[in-house]
């Protein structure tokens, strides 16, 4: 069994006891990870829970440093490794359960849920093991800053509101003489927690003590006057009013009304939601739970309305306004007068206008502490006349709109419902089908629940369809959910009310244009769609195509997903799909597929043009008008703009070729490698070339098939499929011929002696450098001579012969300039700082790195800035600057693991666990060369597996583990003669 604690002092007990933390800034790092297990927190907002708005200038050094020292600590007492790095941050992968923290919160809800029942002896039970798992103070041993000291502080509210809690309880069980004798105990501490004081007063009354209630109030009163110049709340007012008439046991008075519907059965999760909702109950909003058709709105509303109707001694009221369907909405006077009933109006003394009957509505409540509870609101109109005047009345509203307008009128608290996590779907199955069942076939429930997408009302239906079948397979239902139509499998017999259904009465009051833009959008096969994306499809200008998404967006149809960006869920993707088909027109579909691939090919040439001006071999011809360009016309932007769409990028080539537009899938392709080169990304590259390739062959169009397998080429030299760029190269080579492109022919001998070079062939690599530059020059191509020299000179560097580079790099220095390829520019800045850096030559080596990291950050090349910042962390370790070189091996560590390039990530760490072994920091030497292992095995490169081996044998070696240290260099030297490294496998064989 493995436990986190943060209840008290910070710690970790594993199945070998507890963790070894060492310091104050272990046991925080631990408890603030402890405290959000399973979500991810970047380094930043770890640094600011550490040392707030001043960290230390290493503060991300020894940030990774303690992480690993933590990990080690865990690992030593038998924990699994559950500290992982994620996302440029870090999160615990352990359940929550395992921290007491999150067992707390679990019971206290548990017990509140069992006091709004009537439950106050299993209420008690509860609290008590909550407030047993406390310590001491949250945090105890350690020192916080930033936003955690407000996390701590929750957590520490969280308890005393749970001691009120546990009394009041005691209250309901009649225990008042014990109240009467421990209560006075906590107001010492707390004098003015007015709850506490009301559950004191209302003990002290009904021990008899009549006198000492009033004065307990009265101390109240001089004290918040005094203290802080305010008055005792309603409530204890109104208690105080109570014990001065002597009210019986003040016990809520009956009769009142209680038309809340009975709880769904199996509510699960929402406990953010849910924490949020009480929240608010002491400043009495309007609460707004909204959310798409089938989230689970109503069902939540009213979970929260019997958890808190202990609150409202006055009654519950409730009525579905049926805003959903604009036929059978309900108008505002019948609204209205379905709630004065509720407060005892007869029919006989209703007002005939709306304006009265709200006005009789609001004086009824003045004075009163009533919930009202008006389910599925359509409009804003709907909700007005029902929100109460002055008083303790609380209007809770779910609506599939947003509401938004309300906010002008009152003061609105809204909750929006998105699906469920993982987890808690997976909780709704156990709860429905139970948990031995859900465990026996864990995996294919993982999937169902995946396949509902966290849809509360499509797991309900397919929990229930599976219960009524015991012996049933989860396994066959989801392999039946995935193979067919998930819309037609979520329904059950005999209930109208399937997802199908839901979704549909949220679509069919669209108007025309939303209606069109929905099914529409049904199409698209990426994650997302911009306003501009939307606007095009529909043929729309943006200024009209913004309030239609914008529509859809409010009905919950649509989910934002950023600036003018939006998303579908999953099972809303598949009805918008099925409408398009039904709905749309064939004329209209084929015209909306058209549209979506006319846009992307616009965007993709409109980016390309300031991105890389020279890549001018494809111009598209769309077949419907331009659309609007959707970003400023410069390169920073349209790099941004397709970074904000690159999860979409594969998806459309995948559509146009598999769809009838060969020619635009690959024109696609060849219009967004200035995109990919400028950002990574080179695996997802890989799969666009392919889709681009085959669409060119399809085609049978020999320049496009050339230009494809160039691209191809590039694709797998970028990801360090070597051997697949050289055979890949060597059929673009016969593809340029075929289409006598001889500047082609150029390009295609550069990317074929990189792929050589890249092996160690060097004689291969410079035989082929040298065609490239012939073929250059016969061709008049300058970009591509420029080039070809550039790439001969860093062959030279790589080879140790740096004399021989200055040449050819100066002279495509100087072209690159008088072109203006600024990217191509700072690639050669730091090519010459290589050769810099090889003749020992320190500060001009760091000048020329310098000025490419400047040069690469002014064009957005983030490629380029990674290699220059890893060689300019090579100049400072040379020098002897550790600090210096960390700080860029981290930045360069940074920009690989952004750019999704395993290789860059794998090399940075290589660099880094170097700088550390130098450093004599082996526990981070350790991490960083282990974790560099891990990822380079998934882009082998024997020359940089051998650093890493190298490294380690050195590391070993300082850890007095002789047989580790041969170990790991001979398998150095092994991968070094592979490479055609011998220099390199001489020398570790002479320090053998």
């Amino acid at each position: 069994m493995t436990e986190l604690r943060v209840l008290g002092a910070v710690d970790a007990v594993g199945p070998g006891g507890r963790a070894a933390l060492h310091g104050n800034r272990q046991r925080a790092i631990l408890g603030v990870l402890a405290l959000h297990v399973g979500t991810v927190l970047p380094v930043p907002r770890l640094i600011d829970a550490l040392w707030g708005e001043d960290p230390p200038r290493t503060a991300v050094r020894t940030l990774h440093s303690h992480v690993a020292r933590i990990r080690q600590a865990l690992a030593a007492c038998g924990f699994p490794p559950v500290l992982v790095t994620k996302d440029a941050g870090y999160a615990l992968a352990t359940p929550p359960a395992a921290v007491d923290s999150h067992r707390f919160e679990q019971q206290v809800n548990a017990a509140r849920l069992d006091l709004s029942v009537g439950e106050p002896e299993r209420a008690r039970a509860t609290l008590r093991s909550a407030l047993g798992l406390w310590r001491g103070e949250a945090f105890a041993d350690v020192s916080l800053a930033g936003w955690m000291v407000r996390e701590v502080e929750r957590l520490h509210e969280l308890r005393l509101s749970a001691m009120a809690d546990l009394w009041d309880a005691e209250l309901r069980l009649g225990n008042h003489d014990h109240a009467v004798r421990e209560l006075p105990r906590l107001l010492a501490a707390q004098p003015t927690r007015e709850p506490l004081v009301g559950l004191y007063m209302r003990a002290l009354y009904r021990c008899g003590r009549h006198v000492d209630a009033l004065t307990a109030f009265q101390e109240l009163r001089e004290r918040l006057a005094g203290e802080l110049g305010v008055d005792p709340s309603p409530e204890l007012v109104a208690l105080h009013t109570s014990i001065l008439r002597r009210e019986g046991d003040l016990e809520p008075v009956s009769g009142a009304p209680a038309q809340l519907p009975a709880r769904v059965g199996h509510f699960t999760g929402r406990a953010a939601q849910l924490e949020g909702l009480d929240r608010v109950l002491s400043d009495r909003p309007v609460v707004v739970i909204t959310g798409a058709a089938g989230m689970g709105k109503t069902s939540l509303a009213v979970h929260w309305a019997h958890r808190i109707a202990g609150r409202f001694p006055d009654g519950a009221l409730f009525l579905d306004l049926r805003g959903h369907d604009p036929e059978r909405g309900m108008p505002a006077a019948e609204a209205l007068a379905h709630l004065l009933r509720g407060l005892e109006v007869p029919d006989d003394r209703m007002p005939g206008e709306v304006d009265e009957r709200a006005a009789l509505y609001r004086s009824l409540l003045r004075g009163r502490r009533c919930l009202i509870l008006a389910d599925n609101a359509g409009t804003l109109a709907d909700v007005l006349p029902l929100v109460p005047g002055a008083g303790g009345s609380l209007l809770v509203v779910t609506s599939r709109k947003s509401l938004t307008a309300l906010g002008i009128h009152h003061a609105v608290h809204t909750e929006v419902l998105n699906p469920l996590g993982h987890a808690e779907s997976l909780s709704l199955l156990s709860r429905v089908l139970g948990v031995a069942r859900v465990e026996r076939e864990h995996g294919p429930s993982a999937r169902l629940a995946r396949l509902c997408g966290g849809m509360p009302l499509a797991l309900r239906i397919a929990a229930a369809r599976l219960a009524t079948e015991p012996a049933g397979s989860i396994a066959e239902a989801a392999a039946n959910l995935a193979a067919g139509n998930r819309l037609d499998h979520l329904a059950v017999d005999g209930d109208a009310r399937t997802v199908r259904t839901v979704l549909a009465s949220a679509y069919l009051p669209l108007g025309a244009t939303q209606t069109r833009m929905f099914n529409r959008l049904g199409l698209v096969p990426g994650a997302t769609f911009s306003t501009w994306l939307c606007s095009a499809m529909c043929g729309l200008p943006v200024s009209e195509g913004r309030p239609a998404i914008a529509e859809l967006a409010e009905a919950h149809l649509v989910t934002g997903a950023g600036p003018d960006r939006f998303r579908f869920h999953d099972l809303i993707r598949d009805f918008a799909r099925q409408c398009g088909r039904t709905d749309e027109p064939r004329a209209g579909q084929v015209e909306a597929g058209e549209r979506l691939v006319d846009w992307y090919l616009f965007v993709a040439a409109a980016a390309n043009e300031v991105i890389d001006p020279s890549r001018d071999r494809v111009r598209p011809t769309p077949r419907h008008a331009a659309p609007e360009v959707p970003f400023a016309r410069d390169r920073q932007a349209a790099v941004a703009f397709l970074a904000e769409e690159r999860d979409n990028l594969l998806p459309v080539v995948r559509y146009a070729r598999e769809n009838g537009w060969p020619t635009a899938a690959w024109q696609l392709t060849y219009l967004l490698t200035s995109f990919y080169d400028t950002t990574g990304h080179w695996h997802e590259r890989v799969e666009l070339c392919r889709h681009g390739t085959a669409a060119a062959s399809a085609l049978g169009d020999p320049l496009a098939m050339a230009e494809m397998l160039r691209a191809l080429g590039v694709a797998y030299f970028m990801t360090r499929r070597l051997s697949d760029a050289v055979d890949t190269n060597l059929k673009a080579l016969r593809a340029v011929r075929e289409a006598g492109d001889l500047a082609g022919e150029g390009h295609v001998y550069n990317n074929l002696a990189n792929a050589h070079a890249q092996s160690r062939q060097f004689d291969e690599a410079l035989a082929a450098h040298k065609l490239a530059v012939e073929r250059c020059t016969s061709a008049g191509n300058d970009l591509g001579l420029a080039l070809s020299q550039r790439n001969l000179g860093y062959t030279y560097v790589q080879m140790g012969r740096a004399e021989e580079s200055f040449e050819p790099l100066t002279a495509a220095l100087a072209a690159f300039r008088v072109l203006g390829v600024d990217r191509l520019t700072a690639g050669t800045l730091y090519s010459l700082g290589e050769a810099y850096l090889q003749l020992g030559r320190h500060d001009v080596a760091l000048a020329h790195f310098d000025d490419a990291v400047a040069a690469s950050r002014d064009c957005g090349d983030r490629i380029i800035e990674w290699e220059s910042l890893l060689h300019a962390g090579r100049v400072h370790l040379a020098s002897g600057d550790s600090a210096a070189a960390v700080a860029r091996f981290e930045r360069a560590l940074d920009i690989a693991g952004d750019a999704g390039d395993r290789h860059g990530e794998a090399c940075a760490l290589a660099r880094l666990g170097r700088a550390h072994l130098l450093a004599g920091d082996l526990d981070a030497a350790r991490a960083c060369l282990e974790r560099g292992m891990r990822v380079r095995a998934r882009v082998p490169d024997p020359y940089e597996e051998a650093h890493l081996h190298r490294d380690l044998g050195d590391l070993e070696a300082r850890c007095d583990r002789p047989a580790d240290a041969s170990h790991h260099r001979s398998l150095a030297m092994e991968l070094y003669r592979r490479a055609n490294a011998s220099a390199e496998a001489e020398e570790l064989a002479n320090l053998a």
